[in-house]
């Protein structure tokens, strides 16, 4: 089911709880482009599509033009300088969304060869909690778990206990 690079776990548990509260009848806008988590939920049955990597602190078109039912936006937030923005702008009923929690033991992420490929924001659970009530969304359901590493130190000790991911599935508050 899931091979190579990618994440076994987070991409189980993010299936699961997307099959929790999701039907394969209602379509979906996925914030971010094509990627390995949105052809997997299109096997899964779903109907899926992404935006087209435009930079979603500032273009709205496709958020606006969306007609899908729900919107997924997994991993995404945390790149954003304003997530509140799209967050108002999605016309979607349906949300479901993840995020990395912030470490308090590991620096925000900073890709070494990407320059787009930094987490500006890295929340703690109650900061995204607020910022969803705050952007006219009523969380229903969420989730969190751990991502421990095949290191030996201290942190990736510490990996093995303490909280990295967290999902939302949330509704428009109208």
């Amino acid at each position: 089911m899931y091979e190579g690079k990618y994440p076994l776990k987070r991409y189980r548990l993010t299936l699961a709880f997307l099959k929790k509260h999701i039907s394969t009848h209602e379509s979906i806008l996925d914030l971010g482009v094509e990627n390995p988590f949105s052809e997997q939920m299109k096997s899964e049955g779903y109907s899926v599509t992404n935006t087209s990597g435009e930079d979603l602190d500032l273009d709205f078109d496709t958020v606006h033009q969306s007609t899908a039912k729900v919107v997924t936006a997994f991993e995404i937030f945390e790149h954003l300088v304003a997530p509140f923005n799209v967050l108002q702008e999605i016309k979607a009923d349906k949300l479901v969304a993840s995020i990395p929690l912030r470490l308090w033991f590991a620096p925000a992420y900073k890709s070494k060869t990407d320059p787009w490929d930094r987490h500006y924001h890295e929340f703690e659970d109650w900061q995204f909690d607020w910022l969803l009530e705050k952007s006219g969304w009523k969380i229903k359901d969420a989730m969190k778990w751990t991502n421990p590493t095949k290191k030996i130190g201290i942190r990736p000790i510490l990996r093995y206990f303490t909280n990295r991911y967290y999902i939302v599935y949330a509704e428009k508050v109208r």
